[in-house]
């Protein structure tokens, strides 16, 4: 392909981008696999420049801009090289017109950059949102060391306890490490968050929103899979996603509850009052997550924001209630909205007599009310807020 071809390819998968965007449709990494899988001309040179212009691209609106072209003649505006690709010869795009106006830059959407202002996410802050992030590596301590442990390629280590850090993009798929279940893709905040848990064997632990299970994975190997782990979740195709990884993992999950959304006590209530510790990992905009998804932030709305942040305080209470005397609940989200962090630890507190923050222990982090909020630029990690509650004995 040619090099204004691979420009008309990235216009194309954008304009894929902006529509799925609007209407919730399908993530861009997906989208953009899918191009390829049916443009088999395309080779590996083309296919890794093509995907490039489409991430720079991506993260050079704030915005969501009106369709794919207008999005590239945003990245054109920072990269003025771009400009002489619009030929309009063969493959390429058609010439630039004068009346042409491209996508506005910035961090985010008006709204959602004004919450994030307001939650002290700002300049430097604010646009380290949309760095790439690393390939972060959590060691399974079920079945491997990470002192002696060989991989391919060599790995930094992270102040996670037994995190690895290789560059943004490293193919570990077929990787023995991998495969064999010595290794999990965990961002180095996630972990960070599973360490706050302060999972020990022998204790009764609930991962109420568990998702694909990665914390659950991480949990597992704290416990050295001596005690009760539960993984509960609403969503039935994350969770079915479990069994396989803990199974190559060789994590034991002792059950995992699909809950009806609005009904979750229903299959909880046996558990009710006899968890050491629940782990609510809550939906949330996912703000902390930019560096990864830079597409999401043109899929977030304020009254969806508004729908999570009701989420949140449900999922609080229903930790609250499933917790023992002297036990403990975790409160995580990868948002970096105070709305849903600090806010919400604040609101349960107010609500919940006896209940009281303890203090954190992380390598990482800093205060932020009632817990600790991790940020890319601060601590090159994700964005997470992270909050220990204790009930009263």
């Amino acid at each position: 392909m040619t090099p204004s071809a691979r420009v008309q390819a990235a216009v194309d998968i954008l304009d894929q981008v902006v529509g799925a965007a609007m209407r919730q449709g399908a993530p861009a990494d997906r989208l953009v696999a899918e191009w390829f899988r049916t443009r088999r001309f395309a080779g590996s040179k083309d296919r890794r420049a093509i995907r490039e212009l489409v991430y720079r691209a991506i993260r050079a609106c704030g915005p969501v801009p009106e369709n794919g072209r207008a999005a590239m003649l945003r990245l054109v505006q920072t990269d003025g090289s771009l400009a002489e690709l619009f030929d309009g010869i063969a493959h390429g795009p058609a010439p630039i017109a004068i009346e042409e106006e491209p996508a506005q830059g910035g961090v985010a959407p008006r709204w959602i950059a004004e919450r994030l202002a307001a939650s002290d996410i700002a300049g430097e802050e604010a646009a380290a949102l949309l760095d790439r992030a690393p390939l972060d590596l959590r060691v399974n301590a079920l079945k491997a060391d990470g002192a002696t442990l060989d991989l391919p390629e060599p790995a930094e280590r992270l102040p996670a306890p037994h995190g690895l850090r290789l560059p943004g993009g490293t193919q570990i798929e077929q990787w023995p490490a991998y495969l064999d279940g010595l290794i999990e893709v965990q961002d180095c905040g996630s972990q960070l968050a599973c360490e706050a848990v302060g999972a020990r064997a022998g204790e009764t632990v609930i991962d109420l929103c568990a998702g694909a299970g990665g914390k659950t994975l991480a949990l597992a190997a704290a416990m050295a899979n001596q005690g009760t782990l539960v993984a509960a979740d609403t969503d039935r195709g994350r969770l079915s996603r479990l069994a396989p990884r803990a199974e190559r993992a060789g994590a034991e999950i002792a059950e995992t509850l699909l809950l009806d959304p609005g009904r979750e006590m229903e299959k909880l209530e046996p558990w009710l009052g006899r968890a050491d510790c629940v782990l609510v990992d809550a939906p949330c905009s996912g703000t902390g997550t930019w560096r990864r998804n830079p597409e999401a932030r043109w899929r977030s709305s304020e009254g969806e924001l508004a729908r999570l942040a009701a989420l949140q305080a449900r999922l609080l209470d229903l930790a609250a209630a499933l917790t023992r005397p002297g036990g403990r609940a975790i409160y995580v989200t990868c948002s970096l909205l105070d709305e849903e962090g600090a806010g919400q630890a604040d609101a349960f507190l107010a609500r919940a007599p006896g209940w009281c923050a303890e203090a954190l222990d992380l390598p990482l982090g800093r205060p932020r009310g009632n817990g600790i909020r991790l940020s890319p630029l601060h601590d090159q990690t994700d964005g997470f807020f992270i909050a220990r509650l204790a009930k009263p004995c």
